[in-house]
């Protein structure tokens, strides 16, 4: 259509492109041409997202598309609307676009952009799941129930509740605004909100992780910063013509992701520094100054290292304990199915008399975690057994070695890499199943095979055998006493010396927000006959 209006009407509009005629437009219409500017940006915004559509291709396919296809389309697109106006000054400029248009493909193309605005919409969704999902894993926003929708591609998701809020938030926004213009302007200023964070951005991934020369750095400053503030500019003047209702919802966005992650970050550091420490665990002994009470408690938490405060919370408020208790620390990694035989990763906390345990359950992010919780804990217990068989059999290793009292404690089962938001990006055992295939260096079947009973042993190996039955026959009555859940809740609230602001942010703000978002433990099927769930609260 572009190029038929340009042969059709007037084919000097392609001397737009010498700048000249850029000086020669402010010289002629001064503040009129600084307010234009403002539809200058709206010409070129929009064909952005399409880089939403990451997920689903390549970098080097968006490029490439973008700069044969979609830049020459508009670039001829609005050549051909700039001709036909010139022909047609009498009232075709509120509708360039449709009335350039040549009759007999009108209804056509009427079709066809309807389509491209279905096609805008999707773009524009994704790119708000995606935002919302890094958010989320960053933790700046709260957490909301993400689905998967391809085991091949990580980035394909969908987010039912803000599919929902982006429905109701654009009719919302059509049926207040009372013209065309006043979305423009709206967009105009999210749009030059976007440009100028992606360019300070971009300036600090420059200075920090690249390290480029200063100049390099400040010239692309003046340049991109400059241009952009110069159209920023023109549309602020638009602020009261519809571009308020951006910035009224930009505020509370910003609100919503500072409350929540400084509510989090405050609670995670709270929670680290009032772990119960190993010197403390060791003093009250291995009955933890109360009764043990035979069965295994798995106590849910969001620490993947030390004893929880709200552990001490729970010996010292109920008269008896479990005589096997295990800390449950749910993460999930950024691969669609975690191997069983790799699901759960064990590690002692206390000495053994203690029967202490910490196990951090792996998910990926097409695992059914509404599993049946019989096989859960048979899975759980499976596991657990191969720990207790591997540190049998290095502590016999060992001891056939060098005699090293420290050994018994081996780091290599406890490297956990946490974030101050409590994400673990490596927990020191791979996911083997990413690297090899059934081989194994040391497999878990052969260690059951070199703890045969049957084959001829010294004393000392009689006596580490006879340890390990033993601790063996321990787990296995515990789970034949049942197993309790324990759902660890920690909540924060603002001491009585608190400013006024931190009481309404905390008490209030972010209690709200944690109350109604999804809690980490939404996606587990606890039977609740045998569920109990442990409150503390924590005066920061």
């Amino acid at each position: 259509i572009g190029i038929y209006n340009l042969i059709k009407y007037d084919a000097s509009v392609l001397r737009a492109f010498n700048p000249v005629h850029i000086y020669l437009y402010f010289k002629r219409n001064s503040v009129n041409a600084w307010y234009a500017l403002g539809g200058c940006l709206l010409c070129a915004t929009g064909s952005e997202a399409m880089f939403a559509d990451l997920c689903y291709f390549s970098v080097r396919s968006i490029q490439l598309t973008f700069l044969f296809l979609v830049l020459p389309c508009l670039l001829l697109g609005y050549l051909g609307q700039a001709a036909y106006l010139t022909g047609n000054l009498n009232g075709a400029e509120k509708h360039p676009f449709f009335l350039s248009i040549p009759s007999g493909i009108f209804w056509p193309v009427l079709l066809i952009a309807n389509i491209a605005a279905l096609i805008a919409s999707r773009a524009m969704t994704t790119a708000t799941f995606s935002c919302i999902k890094q958010s989320s894993n960053l933790g700046c926003f709260p957490r909301l129930k993400i689905i998967h929708t391809s085991k091949r591609l990580m980035g394909q998701i969908y987010i039912p509740v803000i599919n929902w809020f982006l429905l109701v938030g654009c009719l919302v926004l059509v049926c207040s605004m009372s013209s065309i213009n006043e979305i423009g302007n709206a967009y105009g200023i999210a749009e030059l909100g976007v440009m100028m964070m992606t360019t300070i951005l971009v300036t600090i991934v420059m200075l920090l992780i690249w390290r480029l020369n200063i100049i390099i750095v400040l010239s692309f400053v003046v340049f991109f910063l400059g241009l952009e503030l110069t159209f920023f500019s023109s549309v602020l003047w638009s602020v009261t013509d519809g571009s308020w209702v951006i910035l009224v919802f930009a505020v509370i966005m910003f609100a919503i992701m500072y409350i929540w992650n400084y509510g989090s970050k405050l609670k995670y550091e709270t929670e680290v520094e009032r772990k119960l420490p190993m010197d403390l665990m060791r003093e009250i002994g291995c009955n933890l100054g109360t009764i043990r009470a035979p069965g295994i408690g798995l106590l849910y938490n969001e620490l993947a290292k030390g004893v929880p405060a709200i552990f001490g919370h729970f010996i010292t408020t109920l008269p008896a304990i479990h005589s096997m208790v295990i800390f449950v620390c749910i993460k999930y990694v950024p691969v669609p199915v975690v191997p069983q035989n790799e699901r759960f990763f064990f590690r002692r906390v206390c000495p053994k008399s203690y029967h202490l345990f910490r196990c951090i359950a792996r998910y990926g992010y097409k695992d059914v975690r509404k599993e049946n919780h019989q096989a859960f804990e048979q899975l759980l217990i499976e596991s657990l057994e191969k720990l207790i068989r591997r540190e049998a059999q290095q502590r016999q290793l060992e001891s056939d070695g060098d005699e090293d009292a420290d050994s018994e404690e081996d780091t290599s089962f406890s490297r956990v890499l946490v974030d101050p938001n409590g994400s673990v990006y490596s927990l020191g055992v791979p996911l083997l199943a990413e690297f090899r295939g059934s081989s194994s260096s040391i497999s878990e079947a052969s260690i059951s095979e070199e703890l045969n009973p049957n084959s001829p042993a010294s004393p000392s190996i009689s006596d580490a055998e006879h340890s390990l039955e033993r601790e063996l026959s321990f787990v296995r009555q515990a789970k034949e006493s049942g197993v309790v859940y324990l759902l660890g809740h920690g909540d924060i609230r603002a001491r009585k010396d608190s400013w006024f602001i931190k009481k309404l942010v905390i008490n209030y703000f972010y209690a709200f927000l944690r109350k109604n978002c999804r809690r980490g433990i939404a996606n587990l099927s606890v039977p609740h006959s045998h569920l109990i769930q442990v409150g503390m609260t924590y005066m920061v």
